[in-house]
């Protein structure tokens, strides 16, 4: 006996724009975000608030990207970077990831680069803004 995976439940009638139900209702969508319970989710964020390095930070994102088809961009945003407020996020047009979820995993990084300002430093210095510094 093959059981369904566990999917993610819906959000209350007009709180969420991930459209959920046209997900589910079209077979040929890709369906890994619906995997993302709320259990798992907090255990996502968990991990990425423990980030420690930059390496560590894509390595999660290529993780994120294959096992629930989730693409993040992180990089500096439109203004000057002054502090981790500065440094933008970027999610790809994905139905089924919720409003609540697009949130919640920038915050979680902040919270992780406020801990570790290096990788900051690191990311910084991967989009070449300290090359003069």
């Amino acid at each position: 006996m093959t059981s369904s995976p566990t999917l993610r439940q819906a959000c209350p009638p007009g709180t969420c724009d991930c459209d959920r139900d046209a997900l589910l209702d079209n077979p040929a969508a890709d369906a890994r975000i619906l995997r993302l319970t709320l259990h798992e989710e907090k255990r996502l964020l968990a991990r990425l608030e423990s980030i420690t390095s930059l390496p560590e930070l894509e390595n999660l994102q290529q993780r994120m990207q294959e096992q629930l088809g989730i693409v993040l961009e992180i990089g500096p945003g439109l203004n000057k970077v002054r502090s981790t407020r500065g440094i933008g996020f970027r999610f790809a047009p994905q139905s089924g990831l919720c409003r609540k979820t697009r949130k919640s995993i920038p915050a979680a990084i902040r919270r992780s680069f406020e801990a570790h300002p290096e990788i900051v430093y690191a990311l910084l210095d991967s989009q070449d803004l300290l090359r003069d510094a």
